[in-house]
């Protein structure tokens, strides 16, 4: 009994460790492109209406990723599919950095975006098997927040002036997954619960059947909810939150300090939010995280010094980047191991939704002359909304006993 509670004390370990890895270089791919903006623009001499396309590509790539990887993952394995979306997403953010005209760094973000969409899905899928239901809040959050670290990473590469070659990012981006990829082979082991699926050769359920029968679809459409508006708050902090920073006065080198607290504080809140959740009821954690975010939306938009800016950058990366976690770990929980990846692959989706729509709202807000404080003021009623969908959600965990 010691052999085997050591043992799966070991899989646990280095299922998380792996997977951390994966997400560190996920968060640094997620913000490459934005660190890398200035250098790109001026090779390529691209306008600010180009490099909108350079940056929508990346997200647009995440959609499908996410769905695909989920649906595929839940058919021929969490692991496959995880090592070849690290593969995809380092070769083509190498791509990137090798790109010679604006069409060919379009289909490179564009590619890189599939590959960081398919990963998530089975990052939270074999965090959350491995870890069992009662670690599952914490095992989820531990590895996300390599997400905020990786983006962190990235912005310390911009404050530190390294992004005067602006294609170091993506090299770094690039290479740095392709060496982790003959680590999975290795030593990631596949879900348990997916090799027992396979083993008893339980039949295949369709996509529709798995994401709204069998008492799914409330579930399935509370998260889409959930996802969906908690994911646009997230990136308009992260696209907009350095340009109106600037517009209040600060400078270029203090948006960068605001945005690396922000990141810091992503990733402290995904892991205290993520031990919380193993402990207080989704309701309490709801209430917690969407007032959080309120005060910080509040805060940023009010806030004039630049200490206090900072102080809030770093509670809305708790809040916000940290709710988003929270969300990942509880999508599993509504789930059936045969479409639990399909599931949070379908989740993560609408959530690309609208982390496009978040920034394009923001951007048309400003182009009518709203200010700093009302666009991010005006992101509150989708933050009551989220909000009013997880409590939702916390009355269906009570019920949800998925396998």
């Amino acid at each position: 009994m010691i052999e085997t509670t050591a043992h799966d004390s070991r899989r646990v370990a280095t299922t998380i460790a792996l997977c951390f890895l994966v997400a560190l270089m996920e968060g640094l791919d997620l913000q490459a492109a934005g660190i890398a903006a200035q250098g790109i623009a001026a090779a390529f001499d691209l306008s600010k209406l180009q490099m909108g396309w350079i940056f929508s590509a990346g997200i647009l790539g995440l959609l499908p990723g996410a769905f695909v990887g989920g649906w595929m993952a839940d058919r021929i394995g969490r692991k496959r599919v995880l090592m070849g979306s690290v593969a995809l997403f380092g070769v083509f953010s190498l791509g990137t950095a090798l790109a010679s005209d604006l069409e060919s760094l379009v289909v490179a973000r564009v590619l890189t975006g599939v590959g960081l969409g398919a990963a998530l899905p089975n990052l939270i899928a074999l965090t959350s098997e491995v870890a069992g239901p009662r670690l599952r809040g914490s095992a989820v959050s531990m590895m996300y927040c390599g997400v905020p670290l990786g983006a962190a990473l990235a912005a310390c590469i911009g404050i530190a002036g390294f992004n005067g070659d602006w294609r170091l990012v993506f090299y770094v981006g690039g290479i740095v997954p392709l060496l982790i990829v003959p680590l999975l082979a290795f030593y990631l082991p596949e879900s348990s619960q997916f090799h027992q699926r396979s083993a008893n050769e339980a039949p295949r359920i369709s996509v529709w059947h798995g994401l709204f029968r069998e008492g799914s679809a409330i579930a399935t459409l509370l998260l889409w909810v959930s996802y969906f508006f908690t994911l646009m708050v997230v990136y308009i902090l992260i696209n907009w939150l350095p340009s109106l920073l600037v517009g209040q006065g600060f400078s270029p080198s203090q948006a960068g300090w605001v945005m690396l607290a922000l990141q810091l504080g992503a990733a402290i809140g995904t892991l205290m939010l993520g031990a919380l959740l193993d402990r207080l009821p989704a309701w309490a954690m709801a209430a917690l995280i969407y007032l959080g975010i309120l005060g910080s939306l509040a805060a940023l938009g009010l806030s004039s010094e630049f200490g206090s800016m900072v102080a809030a950058g770093f509670v809305a990366g708790m809040f916000a980047t940290g709710g988003q976690g929270v969300l990942y770990a509880l999508a599993p929980l509504f789930y059936r191991t045969e479409v639990r990846a399909t599931g949070v692959g379908s989740a993560v989706a609408v959530g690309r939704l609208g982390a496009m729509s978040g920034p394009l709202v923001a951007g048309q807000m400003l182009a009518l002359g709203t200010g700093t404080a009302g666009v991010l003021l005006a992101s509150a009623p989708g933050i009551v909304i989220a909000a009013l969908a997880m409590f939702c959600l916390s009355a269906r965990r009570k019920v949800a006993q998925p396998v």
